[in-house]
């Protein structure tokens, strides 16, 4: 099998919006970087994009979404989260939340953990096929430990064999992956340095007097 490339317009999004429906892994450019999705109703659909991206099970995907009306299907706001979420979506930020109890997410999706992380990228691809599928699973369009994919072809290099669709939209516009932050405890913490820098993260969440720990170091994996 090799990846199909078609150009990000309708046809393509019907295209995607066909190949997700029916249990395939499709590539598509995201405001920061290409990522690779499978929709959340397809039954081992997570496992796979696991086994195609060859990353270690304990580690979850993020959830694409719409808009920030869809993080209570899955997740447990908190203030500090809707502080960030409010400045910075759609845009370059993860925020990784509790689940909720009844959000029937596969386990596989969050790496066993009780928590998940959720993005509204600044991408009308992206979005139009989060309010079509919800929330989509998704991670980065490499193979784990290789640079990010940064344009259709980068991602067929790596992947192309091993999916069943790449949206070409040109170059990746953000060219750094999303800044992730953990929401999911009183104070919130830095996980992962990227495209929306950590500083004025913090003065948001300080004007709005919130305690956090982002002046940290960011923990490992």
């Amino acid at each position: 099998m090799t990846a199909r490339i078609v150009p990000d317009d309708a046809a393509g999004l019907a295209r995607a919006l066909e190949v997700l429906r029916s249990g395939g892994i499709v590539a598509l450019p995201t405001d920061t970087v290409y990522g690779i999705a499978v929709a959340m109703a397809t039954k081992g659909g997570v496992e796979r994009l696991f086994r195609v991206k060859r990353r270690p099970p304990g580690k979850g995907v993020v959830l694409l979404l719409d808009d920030a009306s869809q993080v209570e299907r899955v997740a447990i706001m908190t203030p500090a989260a809707a502080a960030l979420t409010g400045a910075c979506w759609p845009g370059g930020l993860t925020v990784v939340l509790a689940k909720q109890p009844d959000s029937g997410l596969p386990e596989a999706l969050t790496g066993g953990q009780s928590t998940v992380g959720l993005r509204v990228p600044d991408h009308v691809t992206a979005r139009a096929l989060a309010a079509a599928l919800g929330p989509l699973p998704t991670t980065s369009a490499n193979l784990s430990g290789l640079p990010e994919g940064l344009n259709a072809r980068a991602v067929a290099a790596q992947l192309g064999e091993a999916i069943e669709l790449i949206l070409d939209g040109g170059a990746a516009p953000g060219g750094a992956s999303s800044t992730v932050i953990d929401c999911s405890r009183d104070r919130p913490r830095l996980i992962r340095s990227g495209a929306i820098p950590v500083a004025g993260l913090a003065r948001m969440l300080d004007a709005a007097g919130l305690g956090h720990d982002l002046h940290e170091a960011p923990s490992s994996g």
